[in-house]
């Protein structure tokens, strides 16, 4: 941090504003808790993250459906795809978010109706421009080469500008944080200016993302006393601090945060907004959306997760699969009796679940809880109850894992208690992996016999390796008795190797994931034998599937 003095001269330097002129421009909502989201220009910034139109024009209507109040649509200036979103946004019936531009202040080598920035701000439309400009002196000295005057100079010509064009300018001071510690007359000097010129927001950036909440909280603070423009918050999360540093910013009296879903930009990302609004909410009595649209924050959360082509979090707080799920006997048996016990709010403000999870940590409540969430009646009391437990155990124990897996689970507890049988037996399967030609894929072929009701059914497939093959044969021998199975995807499929230590004669575990557009379940297998491993996970997703469907009177008819 800057030494008292400095910052003593800081505050003596500072010269008194005249309030913000107004004449002729477009105007603001009263001014509350304000949401600006950023997924579409910063979050693109994520390694592996590309989006398209449609996929942006598609997050904005999902972001406004959850009561954010500004979207940033991208950088005109930078790429057509974001100057076409401009022009298709206007089509957007939008309730609640404003879509933002976002540029640069002008390039000193240009005159301010010449710069090519400015007039892609000009051209994409928006009520709202949001600019950012260099407040740390070495950006200026080494990136713009500039002086504090020339720079100074550029974020009021820029500002002052796109105001005289009935523009509402938003400033991010880039770099503020590190600029403020290595020389904070320069850095409130740049804030000053933007706010003579007409900014209607100030927002300091974490750009680097390395402050800490003692300092963002310190100097938020500071900036409040000397601006008279309503202040906000843009940080990183290179020090796993973004989303606290922007909380310690709202303490301190910022009313403006920015963010992306799930957190995505560049490097380690931004502030995750999806964790910011539910601690502002839920923690801090800070009110910024509705009950209902808090309710969406893990439909969104999962939606922008699938658009951007990335499996979601499970431990992701607030909504993450994991973020309700209880393993620990002890645990459960609190939260059976009282959900507060283990549970910091009620999963259901977020839009999320409880969930139980059986592995050999669990207890009898583990199993309690689940059978309720399966629909199976059973007591503590019933006799079955310690042998399901056991047997799970020992399952896990061989290598089974159920945590990602409940609808092998399901099918194992409703086989203990006598409530399930199989809907065919298998005769036997042969599968064939040849390889010709050095320079060609391997050829995978599967023959398989199998049994329902007493008839038999002989059938080969073709796949894209054995599993694959596998997979096609058994489907093709029970598509007749089982017309639904054709409904099955294949949705995800992981091989883990359970003992490195014994190389290719390792114990294998197989976790897949399938779904019906309905619903998705998971299944486990667990062999040395890979085709054997993922034998067991496809039957029961099968099984699974026709459990639910009530399919067993289909195939004796």
């Amino acid at each position: 941090m800057p030494s008292n003095k400095k910052m003593a001269s800081v505050k003596k330097k500072t010269p008194a504003l005249s309030g913000r002129p107004t004449g002729g421009l477009p105007s603001l909502p009263p001014l509350g808790l304000e949401i600006y989201d950023t997924t579409l220009r910063d979050g693109a910034q994520s390694e592996s993250i590309s989006f398209s139109l449609e996929d942006k024009l598609r997050i904005a209507q999902k972001l406004d459906s959850l009561g954010i109040h500004y979207i940033e649509g991208g950088w005109p200036g930078s790429n057509p795809k974001d100057l076409l979103f401009f022009k298709e946004a206007e089509k957007l019936k939008l309730t609640s978010a404003k879509i933002v531009a976002f540029g640069s202040t002008r390039k000193a080598k240009f005159k301010i109706a010449e710069d090519p920035t400015i007039q892609s701000l000009l051209h994409a439309g928006t009520q709202i421009v949001t600019l950012f400009g260099k407040s740390w002196d070495l950006h200026g000295k080494d990136v713009l080469n500039v002086s504090e005057k020339k720079n100074c100079e550029l974020i009021s010509d820029s500002i002052s500008y796109l105001k005289s064009k009935g523009k509402i300018v938003f400033y991010d001071a880039e770099h503020f944080f590190d600029g403020f510690v290595a020389n904070p007359e320069y850095a409130i000097n740049t804030l000053l200016t933007a706010e003579k010129a007409g900014a209607q927001r100030l927002i300091l950036c974490d750009t680097n993302g390395g402050s800490l909440p003692s300092r963002i909280k310190e100097i938020v603070a500071t900036v409040i006393k000397t601006v008279k423009t309503p202040v906000g918050i843009h940080t990183h999360n290179d020090s796993e601090m973004a989303v606290a540093n922007a909380l310690a910013a709202v303490e301190a009296g910022a009313t403006h945060v920015q963010g992306t879903m799930n957190g995505l930009g560049e490097r380690c990302g931004n502030a995750n907004l999806i964790s910011v609004i539910a601690n502002l909410q839920l923690k801090m009595n800070m009110r910024c959306v509705s009950d209902e649209q808090l309710k969406r924050l893990r439909e969104v959360s999962r939606f922008v997760s699938e658009i951007a082509n990335i499996s979601p979090d499970k431990h992701q707080p607030y909504v993450g699969d994991a973020a309700f799920a209880h393993k620990g006997g002890v645990h459960v048996d609190a939260i059976r009796k009282n959900a507060e016990t283990y549970e910091h709010i009620a999963p259901e403000k977020v839009g999320n679940i409880r969930r139980i999870v059986i592995s050999d940590y669990s207890g009898r409540g583990n199993i309690l809880e689940k059978a309720k969430e399966f629909n199976i009646p059973l007591d503590s009391d019933h006799p079955q109850v310690k042998e399901i437990l056991w047997q799970l155990k020992e399952l896990e124990h061989q290598g089974f894992q159920f945590e990602g897996a409940e609808g092998s689970l399901e099918l194992r507890m409703k086989r203990a208690l006598g409530r399930h049988q199989r809907f065919f037996k298998l005769v036997g399967f042969r599968v064939i992996v040849e390889k010709r030609e050095i320079d060609e894929a391997p050829l995978s072929e599967a023959t398989i016999v199998v049994n329902v009701n007493g008839e038999l059914e002989h059938t080969a497939a073709n796949g894209n390796g054995p599993v694959n093959a596998l997979d096609n044969a058994l489907r093709k021998a029970l598509a007749k008795f089982y017309p639904s199975l054709s409904e099955i995807k294949l949705l995800d499929y992981k091989v883990r190797v359970l003992a490195a230590t014994e190389g290719s004669a390792a114990k294998v575990r197989v976790l897949s994931e399938s779904g019906d557009g309905k619903i998705k379940w998971g299944t486990v297998g667990v062999s040395e034998n890979i085709i054997e491993a993922s034998w067991q996970a496809l039957v029961d997703s099968i099984e699974y599937k026709l459990l639910h469907d009530g399919e067993a009177g289909r195939a004796s008819k």
